[in-house]
């Protein structure tokens, strides 16, 4: 090879080298979000995430790029999906829908940072050493689902004062269901209340469900928390309407599609929180040193119109103590 050419090759080389190097410096961290239901229901909540993100200066598609997997309220399908994002090497994994899409994380990866949402505590289940200090490669936010089982059964019994019997739909499928079925039958008995269990995981279950609900009578219903019941609210509402039922839910969503009442911790907020820590280990915090975000505001909301349709008037007690009261 001539001296000249020799020196053009090795120049435009030593070119392309600080090139490649800026590429590899520029390339965007990928963060991988595992849900356990659906994408559209879910969409608002999403937002928060990318609101938390934002307030660390993490913004997708300009700085960060998400890969989202759904099981689409196949709760089985959650550890294939985790291991999925495992081998794609993403960055951080952000589970919601509770403990089930926490553990698959976990039993995935040792070592990629994982920021949870679950309904209880994360201690009890393992997922974390402590609070303050979860260690491991975990860390994430506390939104008090089954702790809050026995508060919207009082309430439910405020609303429907002569109801003996109240239903309880739960999905047999949900990790939680077990401790939160198990909580509303110990608060039911306090109160000197019979609850009588309603299983279901899929629409036409949903459906055979609320036609057992209205052969059995009972006189108000208890919807427990899970996240597929949650992209399902459309259709769990407008049964519990169609039958004249007094329902309380775990999620305001529920009643800004029509439901009567809710209490409980915001998702919105939850899924925010969720963004800010994702963006403080992508900047090279670890989660072991994040304490756990444990929601503190819970929010009762109360749809007057549909008390109304019910024929229910709401205690002025209630009322006093809801957090938004739709009309």
């Amino acid at each position: 090879m001539r001296r000249r050419a020799f020196i053009s090759l090795l120049g435009g080389a030593a070119a392309a080298w600080p090139l490649a190097a800026r590429a590899q410096q520029t390339a965007m961290p990928v963060v991988g979000f595992l849900g356990t239901a659906s994408a559209g229901p879910f969409a608002h909540l999403v937002a928060g995430l990318r609101r938390g993100l934002q307030e660390t200066g993490v913004i997708e598609g300009r700085n960060v790029a998400i890969e989202y997997r759904w099981a689409e309220g196949q709760y089985d399908r959650v550890p294939a999906l985790a291991a999925d994002l495992v081998r794609r090497q993403v960055a951080v994994i952000v589970t919601v829908g509770g403990e089930t899409s926490a553990a698959a994380a976990m039993t995935a990866t040792a070592t990629i940072p994982i920021v949870f949402i679950v309904g209880r505590d994360p201690v009890k289940l393992g997922l974390v050493t402590s609070l303050a200090r979860p260690g491991g490669n975990a860390t994430g936010v506390n939104i008090f689902t089954t702790e809050l089982v026995e508060k919207r059964l009082g309430l439910l019994h405020d609303l429907v004062p002569a109801a003996t019997t109240v239903g309880v739909l739960s999905n047999p499928n949900f990790a939680a269901a077990v401790a939160n079925v198990r909580e509303s039958e110990a608060a039911a008995r306090a109160i000197g209340k019979e609850v009588v269990i309603f299983n279901a995981s899929s629409d036409a279950e949903i459906e055979t469900a609320f036609a057992n609900i209205v052969q059995a009578r009972p006189g108000a219903l208890l919807v427990l928390a899970d996240p597929f019941f949650n992209s399902r609210r459309g259709l769990i509402v407008a049964l519990a309407a169609r039958h004249a039922i007094p329902a309380i839910y775990e999620w305001r969503e529920f009643v800004e599609a029509g439901g009567l009442i809710s209490y409980g911790t915001s998702l919105v907020e939850a899924y925010r929180q969720q963004g800010i820590y994702t963006g403080r280990i992508l900047k090279g915090e670890k989660p072991a040193d994040l304490p756990i975000v444990q929601l503190s505001k819970f929010e009762l909301v109360i749809n007057l119109n549909t008390g109304k349709a019910l024929g229910l008037v709401i205690p002025p007690s209630v009322l006093a103590l809801a957090n938004e009261v739709i009309e």
